[in-house]
Formats: structure tokens, C-alpha cells, sequence
């Protein structure tokens, strides 16, 4: 009988490991690629845009064009379902009120012209609020994602209420942000999420999910004001690197948003197993 070398039996385990969680990542990355088509869609379309000026009508209306179109056709290619449609509309309205409040108090501006602006925002803004409830409807949906100990509606929506308002009040009166997340932290320390990838299933913390995802479009924040999408003040000369800080902002939006999504779903399956 031949004898089993040790070294070799540990090399060929950590090779079929790595090779294992080399094919999770990648399932995993193209899952969440496929999430995220809308907000790719948006940055390429602020890319050309800058870089390629288009006849007959303003660049912020272009992109207004361009975003409908976009969203029409995942709507129509089935893509995206007309629930999610519903819920993506709603974050429309919702970050189109923000930046109306937020453009009016100097936080940053739309400098170029448009004929499609309401109290100097361009109506495409909203599609960026709407791109995060795409990315969060598709990837719950292609991960099939389930909560963990999720707090009762009681709980959830007067947070994410006080969230959001403190966006708007925070101008006027004291920032409770750091009161918010001391919060959060306490209602969500035991929540987290589930999803499958490639028939596996895994577990994340909710609160890491908030940070990664904030951290991000912290990131693609940085690139839709290199492209021009908006201007905070200290950009209008040159750009420059958003704040870190900002992080904080898009985390709790991100909170927010996660919140309102999953409020919704919980709702449609109740009516379903009524």
C-alpha cells in the first residue's frame, strides 16, 4: 500500500479549497455586477456625456433621456419586475425632495443649464437615489437574501422616519446623526442577512453590509462629481476628493434605504401567505 504524503495531501486541500472560493467570489461578483447595471449605466452615461457633448438639447436632459430609456428597457427585458419598479419610483420622489432641499441650502449645485430642472435640480437626479433601490432590489433578489432577527416594524419605520428628517432638520436645529447611529447600533447588533451564492448560503453582520455599501458609493460619488454630475462648493474651481466624511451620510442613507426595501418586502409576503 502506498503511503500518503502529508505535504502533498495539505497541498492538493488548500488547492481545491482556493480553487472553491475562487468560483464563490466570482458567482458572487458577477451576481452583484448584474445588480449593478443601473448605477454602471449612470457613470457611463456622465462619462460620455462630459466627454462627448450631444446636440439639440442640455447634457443634464440627455441624461434624463438616457435614464428613462434605461429604465424602461429593464422593466421591458424583465430584468427588474414591476414591484421593483414601484419601490424604485418611490426613492425617485424621495431623493428628488432631498436634492430640491439640499440645492436650495448650497450643500452642492447643478451649474449647467436644463430644460427639465424643478427649483435648480435636473429631474434625472432622482435616478441616482433610484440606481441604490435598484442595486438592493435586484441583489436581494438574485442572492436571495433573508434577514436574521430583523427588528419589528415598530422599531424600523420611526428610525428610518428620524434618518431621513435629519437630513432636512440638521440645518436648523442640533445633528443627531451620532445619536442615530448609537441607535442603530443597539437595534441592529444581533440583525444580519443571509444570501446564497451558487447554491451556498452565507452570513453577513447587517451593520457591515451598511458600512461596505456606503463606503462604495462613497466611491462612485467621487466619480459622478469628477463626471460632473453635481458640484459640491469646494469643486467649483477644481475638482477635488469628496469629503470622508461623507461616508457617515451615504451610510445612513444606505440605512435608510435597506430599511424601506425590506419593510416593503416583508409587507408583499405577508399579503402572499394571506
Amino acid at each position: 500500500m502506498n503511503s500518503i504524503n502529508p505535504n502533498e495531501f495539505q497541498n492538493k486541500t488548500l488547492k481545491v479549497r482556493f480553487t472553491s472560493s475562487f468560483k464563490q467570489l466570482f458567482h458572487f461578483g458577477w451576481e452583484q455586477a448584474l445588480s449593478c447595471l443601473f448605477p454602471v449605466v449612470i457613470f457611463a452615461s456622465l462619462a460620455i456625456t462630459q466627454i462627448i457633448p450631444l446636440p439639440f438639447l442640455p447634457r443634464y436632459d440627455w441624461l434624463l433621456i438616457i435614464f428613462l430609456l434605461m429604465q424602461w428597457w429593464m422593466v421591458h427585458s424583465g430584468l427588474e419586475t414591476r414591484d421593483e419598479l414601484k419601490v424604485i419610483t418611490l426613492f425617485h420622489l424621495i431623493g428628488l425632495a432631498l436634492e430640491i432641499f439640499k440645492v436650495h441650502m448650497g450643500s452642492w449645485s447643478y451649474p449647467e443649464e436644463g430644460y427639465f430642472k424643478i427649483f435648480g435640480v435636473p429631474l434625472y437626479s432622482g435616478f441616482m437615489y433610484a440606481s441604490v433601490a435598484s442595486y438592493l432590489c435586484q441583489a436581494w433578489r438574485r442572492l436571495k437574501v433573508n434577514l436574521v432577527k430583523w427588528p419589528p416594524f415598530i422599531v424600523v419605520i420611526p428610525l428610518a422616519s428620524a434618518i431621513y428628517l435629519n437630513f432636512f432638520t440638521h440645518h436648523f436645529l442640533i445633528d443627531i446623526r451620532w445619536f442615530l447611529t448609537g441607535i442603530i447600533i443597539l437595534v441592529f447588533l444581533k440583525s444580519g442577512v443571509t444570501y446564497e451564492v451558487n447554491r451556498i448560503r452565507y452570513r453577513m453582520p447587517l451593520a457591515l453590509a451598511f458600512v461596505l455599501i456606503g463606503f462604495f458609493i462613497w466611491i462612485a460619488e467621487n466619480i459622478a462629481t469628477f463626471f460632473g454630475a453635481w458640484e459640491y462648493p469646494n469643486q467649483t474651481d477644481v475638482w477635488s476628493l469628496v469629503h470622508l466624511g461623507k461616508v457617515s451620510s451615504w451610510v445612513l442613507l444606505v440605512i435608510v434605504s435597506f430599511l424601506i426595501v425590506a419593510t416593503l418586502k416583508q409587507v408583499k409576503e405577508r399579503k402572499e401567505v394571506n
